[in-house]
Formats: C-alpha cells, structure tokens, sequence
C-alpha cells in the first residue's frame, strides 16, 4: 500500500480510503462480515477509514467503531455530519447547534474520543459559512477533532471558505472530498486545482463510477444491482456506456481488470490524495485490493483522454451535489409578470 501526506496536515495517509457506506442496512447487515472486511483492509495496510453520520442512520459508525477497538491509533478515521438524522427539523444541516451535537453522537457511535478528520457533507445555502467554521475550529481547539474538511462543495464556496477563515482567525479546511473518476473529470476544471493551491488533500469518492467500470454493466446487457430491484438511471445512460464499451478493450490490452483502470486512474492526479473504496462484500474488498499497487503508463492515460476527456462529465453523477441555483425552477426565472411574452 501506498501513502501520501493528507494536504499540509502532514497526516500519511494509504492511497486507498475504506469508505464505509456499505456496512450496515444501506448495504451489508451483517456486523461480523462487515467487522471482518475492515479488519481485512486495515491488515492490508489501509490506515485511512471514512464513514458518515448518516450512513444507515448512525449504523456504519456502530460498526466502524466495534471494529476499530484496540485498532483507532494506528487509523486515521473521518466522519460528516450533514444530513437529516431524524424528523426534528434542528437535527441536520451546518449550523453551530446542529454540528455541536452530531460530532458527540458521532464520538459516541465511534468510541473515540476525537475525530482525525470530520467533514461538512454537502454545502448548505441556509448557513453563514462564518458560523460553521466557527464551530468545527471551537471542537478543533477543544480536541475533538483534528482536521476539519468538505465533501462535494463547487470551488467558489471552497475559495469563499479560505478566504473566511483568513479574515477571521478560524480554522480552515484542510480536505476536499469531491466525486472523481474516468466518467466524471469535472473537478479538473476548478476543483483540484483549487484544492492544490491552497494545500487541501482530495480523498475522490465513487472512482468506480457508481458501479459503471466495474465492466458489469454494458451496453445490452443487465447486471444485478443490489441498491435496486430495478435499473439505476446511470446504468442505461448511453453517454456512459459509451465510455465504458470503449474501456473494455483498453483495460483487456493493457492486461487489467476494469476495477483496476478505473482505480488507478482516480489516484494518478496529482491532486488526489486517496480514493474512497465502498466494498460491500470480501470478494470486492480482495478484487480491489488486489490492484493497489497498480500504475498506470502514458500511453494507456493518453487513451483514456482520448475516450473521456479531461474536465468532462460522460453523464451526470446522479448523486452529486446540484447547488440551488440549478435545482430549483425559482432561482432560474424571473417572476412571471417581469418575463414578456413569447
């Protein structure tokens, strides 16, 4: 296994980050299993974990914690706080109430007594971005946590954030956690390179593409999906089946399963620091595993160029962070009686 130092933190941390989406109802129930795979890819020489509260409603932490016993000072573990955990319309978002309680109910979950990195999940517009770095740097300077980061934020509210914390005296963030593989290169337009220029590691999530270059799903054919009974809408996008179809011979010349490319494209940006791996079962974590050590040469990265080009989307991430200003109709029109007739 690889390591890299995490931004400026000058935390070493392994190229691949188990993400522990999976482990619980989300996707494996199973606690033993799950224990045992995390034991697997810490055995491995994985020392980076990243999980979430609301991974199966606070489960993933349950786990992560049990299995990290008599283990935590040897990992680096991160978790975010974001989402709804709850009906209570408080319990959720990034305001000072909210992160104030969810970073406790995480160290409860986690049985520790900090984090190494505790990331804001998604921006939220409703916040003074000056009120949530306030927080974070209050729980860094009381030691529960060491590093503070963000999870899928465009660079505009990323640059915003340094320039707040500069002009406030708070802590700033050190992480970026963004969507990142051969299907989706959008953050090579803005993202890594504002990440690199102001020292923030990157751990990429979905590097796999939601599941697309595994090589499983192609074009004609079905795959069983064990998110859904029916076919996700990214597993028929045409675009990125494209993509794909065109990946296959590729990663069969260059003697390399699917998993494998794909794996080792996400890391070969010099912005990006590690990669989240998902695996729900031991057969994935080992498939995985078994290509950490893989690199990529010039000529295979220069046809991958060629098939997906740099800072394009093949097709929309269908989980990606979509800021107002594009969700919602009211953001993109003017009111009616301002707007002349056709």
């Amino acid at each position: 296994m690889r390591y890299r130092i995490l931004g400026r933190t000058g935390i070493q941390v392994s190229t691949y980050c188990l993400g522990a989406m999976m482990f619980g109802a989300m996707g494996n129930p199973d606690h033993d299993e799950s224990n045992r795979i995390i034991h697997r890819a810490l055995d491995a020489g994985i020392n980076f974990v990243d999980t979430a509260d609301v991974y199966s409603q606070g489960e993933s932490e349950e786990i992560v914690g049990k299995a990290l016993k008599g283990r935590r000072d040897g990992i680096v573990l991160a978790s975010k706080m974001h989402y709804p955990m709850g009906e209570d319309p408080n319990h959720g978002g990034n305001s000072r109430r909210w992160i104030t309680a969810a970073v406790e109910d995480s160290l409860r979950r986690l049985r520790t007594d900090h984090l190494d990195l505790y990331q804001v999940h998604r921006p939220d517009p409703t916040v003074d971005v000056e009120e949530t770095l306030s927080a974070l740097s209050d729980l860094i300077r009381s030691g529960k946590v060491r590093a503070i980061g963000t999870s899928s934020f465009p660079a505009s509210e990323i640059v915003e954030a340094q320039w707040v914390s500069e002009r406030r005296g708070l802590e700033r963030f050190r992480t970026e956690q963004p969507p990142y593989s051969i299907i989706n290169r959008s953050i090579e337009r803005e993202v890594l390179p504002v990440c690199q220029r102001y020292g923030m590691g990157t751990l990429v999530w979905s590097p796999l593409g939601q599941g697309l270059l595994t090589g499983r799903h192609r074009r004609g054919r079905q795959a069983d999906t064990h998110r859904s009974s029916s076919m996700p809408r990214h597993f028929s996008d045409e675009r990125k089946l494209e993509v794909v179809e065109q990946l296959v011979p590729l990663a069969e010349k260059a003697g390399l399963p699917m998993t494998h490319l794909a794996m080792a494209f996400a890391i070969a940006h010099p912005g990006v620091t590690s990669a989240i791996i998902g695996p729900r079962t031991m057969e994935q974590l080992e498939n995985l595993l078994a290509g950490a050590d893989v690199t990529l040469d010039d000529e295979v990265l220069d046809r991958i160029d060629e098939i997906a080009p740099p800072g394009t989307d093949a097709g929309p991430n269908d989980v990606a962070y979509t800021p107002p200003s594009v969700s919602e109709v009211g953001l993109r029109r003017r009111p009616g009686a301002e707007r002349s007739a056709a």
